[in-house]
């Protein structure tokens, strides 16, 4: 058949009635109920291709089992779905996923899987895991007989983890392992090497099988992404990349450094939450040195601490640094009145007054709130009944913790065996174990136990 015979016949049998079914009233909960009280279904579709490799399958929504959304990290993480952290350089993203990784390990984390720790995929490219991702997991207190590094075994040698070549292998051993997050640092890494990810098409072709496993399997899949040079407020607008990476991700923490913060700190925040709340506090967090002791000599990382709240968000952080000078200049001289009015109140004063101050010198609050965080002043309640005032911070922050810099230097190695047998059993790991492993089914993937404080 031509070409314009074929599309005779497909319009022909567009207009091919549809067969349906009556059926009884559903229950409360049924999507499809209608006020009549009976409702037309469709029968599942056999209309198929003429060369019959596909076929058209069409459910009716009432069969859809519906389901809530369950977080692996309450309100901010959902199970089951795909998850980016985008940030520049150097900032500490590695970090916050070693972080994220301790705490699921440890079952400390605010969410379903808190009081039960559970395990871990950690696929990472871009550092060595004898100096660097070892001594950081451990530093942030992860179990590490919970955590894997994964590899590919590949025609007897050794490849990397593939998308979406490896989606397959990877839900046998999530499923094997009762895995709940799987760590890609970064994920651009992951995507196989003839897609571009410069197109939103070709990139789709890779994160879409992923989200479907992680749908599947229940794990939550948690990608590091860079931003590139470009100036924006928008988060999303930033990853490198093509739209696709925050267009299939259900969710996006935003991370950037606070130029304004006397401590270096950074700040996380929500960018993006399909599946929940978007008016969730950002939060702040140093970034400490610390020392790994190792059979060779003592190593240093970095580790990330959480210290609480952060009034200024990424979004607020990325505009100032994207602003123009006039707005910059605007700000500074707001700090300035600031800082000369609360002088002038002895060094405190009601927020309320501070307000209606600001607003009668001709500062906006918006503008305010800015300078508030370039005056470093800082907010606390007092008095009783308790009174919320604003307060010039005559602390140091700065001795809480180093600024956040780069993380990849170390002084030291941790010694790295050789990869398991990509079929044979894994142990099973040391320590507290809620979840029981199901059968091996003929994995693809080699996992490695970083156990007992040496990584593989």
């Amino acid at each position: 058949m031509n070409a314009s015979g074929q599309a005779a016949h497909d319009a022909s049998r567009v207009d091919e009635p549809l067969q349906t079914r009556r059926v009884a009233p559903a229950g409360e909960h049924d999507l499809s109920r209608h006020a009549g009280g009976t409702r037309q279904v469709a029968e599942p579709s056999r209309a198929a291709a003429d060369d019959g490799s596909r076929r058209l399958l069409l459910t009716p929504a009432s069969a859809i089992k519906m389901r809530p959304v369950r977080w692996t990290w309450t309100d901010r993480i959902p199970a089951g779905a795909l998850t980016v952290i985008p940030g520049r350089e150097g900032i500490g993203k590695s970090l916050t996923l070693a972080w994220l990784t301790a705490q699921i390990t440890r079952g400390t984390l605010p969410g379903i899987h808190h009081g039960t720790p559970r395990a871990v995929i950690y696929a990472a490219t871009e550092d060595s895991w004898a100096h660097t991702i070892g001594p950081r997991l451990l530093a942030a207190g992860a179990d590490l007989d919970l955590v894997y590094r994964v590899d590919v075994a590949d025609d007897g040698g050794m490849d990397m983890l593939t998308l979406p070549r490896d989606c397959r292998a990877l839900a046998v051993e999530i499923r094997r392992l009762g895995v709940v997050l799987l760590a890609a640092d970064p994920l651009l890494s992951l995507i196989h090497a003839s897609i571009d990810t410069h197109r939103d098409r070709d990139l789709r072709t890779a994160l879409e099988p992923l989200v479907d496993m992680a749908d599947r399997t229940g794990c939550a899949v948690v990608g590091l992404a860079h931003f590139n040079k470009s100036t924006s407020d928008d988060a999303l607008n930033l990853i490198t990349g093509s739209r696709a990476f925050s267009a299939v991700a259900r969710a996006v923490i935003a991370i950037a450094r606070d130029s304004d913060d006397p401590a270096g700190a950074c700040v996380m925040s929500q960018a993006k939450n399909n599946l929940g709340r978007l008016d969730l506090p950002s939060l702040r967090y140093v970034v400490e040195s610390v020392e790994i002791a190792t059979e060779e000599g003592p190593a240093y990382v970095g580790k990330l601490v959480i210290t609480g709240e952060s009034e200024r968000s990424v979004s607020e952080i990325l505009g100032d640094a994207s602003g123009d000078r006039e707005d910059r200049a605007e700000r500074n001289e707001a700090a300035e009145w600031l800082t000369d009015y609360l002088i002038s109140q002895g060094g405190e004063a009601a927020s309320d007054d501070v307000r209606k101050a600001a607003q009668a010198a001709g500062i906006s609050l918006a503008t305010l709130k800015r300078a508030r965080t370039k005056a470093h002043v800082i907010a606390a309640r007092s008095g009783f009944p308790s009174r919320s005032v604003w307060r010039i911070n005559t602390g140091n922050p700065g001795s809480l913790a180093g600024s956040v810099g780069s993380q990849s230097a170390q002084s030291a190695q941790l010694t790295e065996p050789e990869p398991t047998e990509p079929t044979g059993p894994i142990g099973e790991p040391t320590g507290r174990r809620a979840y029981t492993p199901s059968p091996p089914e003929q994995p693809q993937l080699t996992l490695i136990r970083t156990a007992g404080g040496t990584a593989a």
